[in-house]
């Protein structure tokens, strides 16, 4: 990864970082990277699949869902752009009493926002994983700031 990206931007194969406005893979300069909503939803479980097996057991009551984009809440940036968000409580953080009629922690995927991102298939099937990784990590209690040393940011 040119060390001039931060971790997680897509990477064009052809030296190009994905934001240049260059060729999207389609023939198309610009815009969007165009995937359907079924092919994109395979590229997150096929991300959840690469979860080492251990792991995914030691999650405890979460569920994955997939929007187009985010809203941000008052009182956020209107300009504000995720591309995932983990709402709940981290493992790290729970007690004993958690488990009694807790709601699942909640990882949001949004697709619109990745795809804007992304120049390729591949860029997308990448930028995907990372994103899933990512939440799954807060799962596990681990900060935004340790992701990014670890290269998850």
């Amino acid at each position: 990864m040119p060390s001039s990206l931060p971790p997680g931007l897509p990477i064009d194969p052809n030296g190009r970082d994905g934001g240049d406005g260059g060729d999207n893979g389609d023939g198309q300069a610009g815009g969007p990277f165009p995937m359907s909503e079924a092919d994109f939803e395979a590229a997150v479980s096929d991300a959840l699949d690469r979860i080492p097996p251990d792991l995914a057991r030691t999650m405890s009551n979460v569920a994955i869902f997939i929007e187009d984009d985010y809203t941000p809440q008052p009182g956020e940036d209107p300009d504000t752009v995720l591309l995932g968000l983990y709402e709940g409580v981290p493992l790290t953080e729970r007690d004993s009493w958690w488990d009694a009629g807790s709601l699942p922690d909640r990882i949001t995927i949004f697709r619109q926002p990745i795809l804007d991102i992304c120049a390729s298939r591949e860029d997308v099937i990448e930028e995907v994983t990372v994103t899933v990784v990512h939440e799954i990590a807060h799962h596990f209690g681990i900060s935004d700031a340790r992701l990014h040393e670890l290269g998850w940011g």
